[in-house]
């Protein structure tokens, strides 16, 4: 078996100029629109199935409203009396994050296994972290800033910009590693064991692992910006 049959690198699909800068339209680009279509599509039939006047609720109608309050009860338990302003976001991120995980039980390379696609979200979360620290204490960060003593300043500082990063390698290696296993078994095992041992191994790295750093980075979330409201 070659090396060359090892793939699970980021391929460009086309590449093109733009004010002298060479970009290019990537696998994690092209995973993402189709995790974002799946999304919309997912979001636009269940509203339209709740729109319905049904006489009775259908499963769908269930199974939707059963998701959205075990998400909102989740976040109204971690952030308390500041959920209502994040429940979309919170709630949106993970749905993301999820679907992007479980792409590779469809064949794709999920865009969580680029650290260009979870430090963006990791950034995100950042800034509303941040948004909540000033809004609520205002000037009063810089005395959080120098807490114990002013000399850990320095390390106050980098401790906060080192949130976004470990938040997004955290989920970037987790699911970059069971992309990589995953690329390793197709390319360098015998065929024989390309039947039904992958589809326990998809089951573990795609859709357990993916849904635990799912819950992780969400939890992460909630606790980092619960935190400053205290």
């Amino acid at each position: 078996m070659r090396s060359s049959d090892v793939d699970f690198f980021i391929h460009s699909y086309y590449e093109f100029k733009l004010f002298g800068v060479t970009l290019s339209i990537n696998t994690t680009m092209v995973t993402t629109v189709i995790v974002c279509l799946i999304l919309l599509a997912l979001i636009l039939f269940a509203r339209h199935e709740i729109m319905k006047d049904y006489d009775e609720p259908n499963v769908v109608q269930n199974v939707v409203e059963m998701i959205v309050e075990k998400m909102d009860a989740m976040v109204v338990s971690n952030m308390g009396i500041h959920a209502k302003k994040y429940l979309n976001y919170v709630e949106a991120l993970m749905a993301f994050i999820f679907l992007s995980n479980i792409s590779g039980l469809f064949g794709l390379r999920p865009p969580t296994a680029d650290f260009g696609t979870t430090f963006g979200l990791a950034l995100i979360t950042f800034v509303m972290i941040e948004y909540a620290w000033i809004k609520t204490k205002g000037f009063g960060i810089i005395k959080d800033l120098l807490d114990p003593f002013p000399v850990f300043l320095p390390i106050n500082i980098i401790s906060e910009f080192a949130t976004p990063v470990s938040m997004s390698l955290r989920l970037f290696g987790n699911v970059t590693a069971g992309t990589i296993m995953l690329g390793l078994w197709y390319a360098l095992m015998p065929w024989f064991t390309k039947i039904g041992i992958p589809a326990f191994l998809h089951a573990y790295f795609d859709f357990f692992s993916g849904a635990i750093q799912t819950y992780v980075f969400g939890m992460l979330t909630m606790v980092f910006i619960s935190n400053r409201y205290d």
